[in-house]
């Protein structure tokens, strides 16, 4: 076997590509031939077998689906069915609206002297947001910024804390402070811009007052301070009027008010074509019948003697007579109405239209027109006046204790004799209820128990009862001024009648309003009544000239030299508005003059006069001398040069 070659190992030659099956397309010549695919290979024993990945494609590709449709729903909601609400709140969020404030018309004296007017102001606002820790970086950053406002406001610092971290952490508008005065506005500028330049040093630095802005606003001032005020009323907090011709005429002094819309960023203002303005339209002026310098005369008088008496207050009137205007009404004690907080509750009142009183013997005027236009007596009539008279339930007596008086019916008026006034007054119907009756429709006729017309807020009409519910007192106490109760201006008007020859002219304040085209509306003409002849008027005038030139009249301090003077005392027992009951007197005088071509009444009341006189004639005959002549030397009325009828007193 060794001889044997060995057997030759069988080298395995190269692979044959498999033959192409029958119709096969034959590979072309040098391709490569395919490869077989390797055998799989048996799985181990406990191997993990791989899942198929096609169905977690397909879950992810379905969620992702169904987010991608969900987007696409809500994206319809918010561009299609909900896009006007979104765009609105977008622009509540994005737009601020203000109210552009209307300036406030002034008032105007007869001379287009301003008695009241408006000037720039601001009302101060925050935005609360600005102050919370995530803008300031700052925990305390209100109490920062009040300690920085309280002493330039005037305010206290705890309630400006308040507003400043309101409860509301959304709220962006609270107001701090109205109608500041533009150099208020200028120190907190000036604090703020302080604060930015040192921030721009310093970057730590906080501007704790960024939060603060101004709106334009307009504050009311009296360039007179306490004159008129009474009249002009006030302006309240809210630029709306408190009193007088400001509350009277508010609507047509207010104007119209304004809005502006805007879009802003951190309290600033964005140009956009979004925002929009209606303008505001300013109030018209008032110009008033009162003349500015006779006021001071009236007030200056009256607050002196008021003061001088220690009375608890006291009015002047000063009418022109042919015209029913009002040329003065003063009120004392005043105020301030550009600053309230300083003034008396109790004088914040146009008194001179508000008071109802008991007149006294002013009032005897008109008791005197009706027994001269009833016939029932003329100025030199014969009037036995005694010592008492026993009418009623009472006993009667004149001001003074004197002996049996002679006296002309002029006489009675020049005494002031409320006995003499008894008499005449029961000629006037042949019972005493008859009277009553005549005598009541006279009252009526020269407007005692209504309202004069003036519309100021609180005026009263006084009181007057029927005749037929006079007490038994009344029918003898309501001819000399008792048991009546009248206003100032009531009392007024009554001599102005006398004066204008028996024609009553509705009082008047207002001569007109000026709108913002600066055309002038003048008011109504005021209505007129007869209430006496003229004849009547004339000699009642003779009448009253007897009180203050005769030696024996009882209004002689009411003299003016070179002038023909018509007027009359009044000393009435005082009903106390607290009590209800009688307690001190009210003092009063009027007239007119010239008493024989009249122009100017003058009607003057005291209430409670505590020191020195209280009779009408000492304390307020001296007023109404002082500005009687003011009045006539103001208007440039000249005396007539006529001589008095010097009717006499006494038989």
């Amino acid at each position: 076997m060794s001889d044997r070659e060995p057997p030759r190992r069988r080298v395995p030659g190269p692979a044959r590509p498999d033959r192409p099956a029958a119709g096969a397309r034959r590979p072309a010549p040098g391709a490569r031939p395919a490869r077989r695919p390797a055998p799989a290979r048996p799985a181990a024993p406990g191997a993990l077998r791989l899942g198929s990945p096609k169905p977690r494609l397909r879950m992810v590709s379905l969620a992702l689906t169904l987010v991608l449709i969900a987007f696409v729903v809500r994206l319809l909601q918010v561009q299609a069915v909900d896009a006007s609400a979104y765009a609105a709140k977008a622009d509540q969020n994005r737009y601020v609206g203000h109210v552009l404030a209307a300036e406030r018309g002034g008032i105007l004296d007869r001379n287009g002297v301003a008695l009241a007017t408006s000037v720039d102001a601001y009302d101060l606002t925050a935005d609360p947001t600005m102050f919370t820790r995530d803008q300031l970086k700052i925990d305390n950053g209100p109490e920062q910024a009040a300690a920085l406002l309280a002493p330039i406001l005037g305010l206290d610092q705890d309630a400006l804390v308040q507003k400043l971290r309101p409860k509301n952490k959304k709220l962006r508008y609270v107001l701090l402070a109205r109608r500041q005065t533009p150099q208020v506005w200028k120190q907190i500028k000036d604090l703020k811009s302080a604060f930015t330049a040192k921030g721009e040093k310093d970057k730590s630095t906080v501007n704790v007052l960024a939060g603060v802005f101004a709106d334009p606003s307009s504050k009311r001032i009296y360039p007179n301070g306490n004159l008129a005020a009474g009249v002009l009323g006030w302006v309240n907090d809210q630029g709306k009027g408190g009193g007088g011709v400001e509350q009277e005429l508010n609507k047509d002094l207010a104007g119209k008010d304004g809005k502006i819309r805007y879009a802003q960023s951190g309290g600033r203002l964005v140009p956009t074509a979004g925002s929009t303005e209606t303008p505001a339209v300013p109030g018209s002026d008032v110009e008033l019948t009162i003349d500015r310098d006779i006021q001071w005369a009236a007030q200056n008088a009256i607050s002196k003697q008021v003061r001088r008496s220690g009375a608890d207050r006291g009015y002047v009137i000063v009418q022109d007579t042919r015209t029913g205007e009002i040329l003065a009404m003063a009120n004392s004690p005043g105020f301030d109405p550009g600053d309230l907080s300083k003034a008396d509750p109790n004088a914040l009142h146009n008194w001179a239209v508000e008071d109802a009183y008991e007149p006294g013997s002013t009032a005897k005027i008109m008791s005197m027109a009706a027994v001269l236009q009833e016939n029932v007596a003329t100025p030199l009539t014969h009037v036995v006046v005694p010592n008492r008279l026993h009418r009623g339930d009472r006993l009667f007596k004149d001001d003074i204790d004197h002996d049996t008086w002679n006296l002309t019916l002029n006489g009675v008026l020049a005494k002031s004799s409320n006995i003499g006034t008894i008499l005449a007054t029961g000629q006037l119907g042949r019972t005493q209820a008859q009277a009553n009756k005549v005598l009541y429709s006279y009252l009526r006729k020269f407007g005692i128990g209504s309202y004069t017309g003036l519309g100021l807020p609180g005026e009263t009409k006084g009181i007057l009862a029927p005749p037929e519910k006079w007490s038994t007192s009344q029918q003898y106490t309501i001819p000399f001024g008792q048991g009546v109760s009248v206003s100032a201006l009531q009392a007024a008007s009554v001599y102005s009648t006398i004066a204008n020859g028996g024609v009553r002219i509705q009082p008047t304040l207002v001569r007109g309003t000026k709108g913002p085209d600066g055309r002038f509306t003048p008011t109504a003409k005021p209505k007129k009544t007869r209430v006496v002849s003229e004849k009547t008027a004339k000699t009642l005038a003779q009448m009253l000239e007897s009180v203050v030139d005769d030696r024996e009249g009882t209004g002689n301090k009411a003299r003016i030299p070179g002038y023909r003077v018509a007027g009359k005392t009044g000393t009435a027992n005082r009903v106390d508005p607290a009590t209800g009951q009688y307690r001190g007197y009210t003092s009063s005088f009027a007239g007119f003059a010239p008493a024989d071509n009249p122009r100017i009444t003058v009607y003057c009341a005291i209430q409670n006069a505590t020191s020195g006189s209280y009779f009408g004639g000492q304390i307020c005959g001296p007023i109404y001398k002082e500005v009687m002549e003011f009045a006539l030397k103001t208007l440039q009325v000249p005396p007539t040069g006529a001589r008095a009828a010097n009717l006499p007193v006494t038989f």
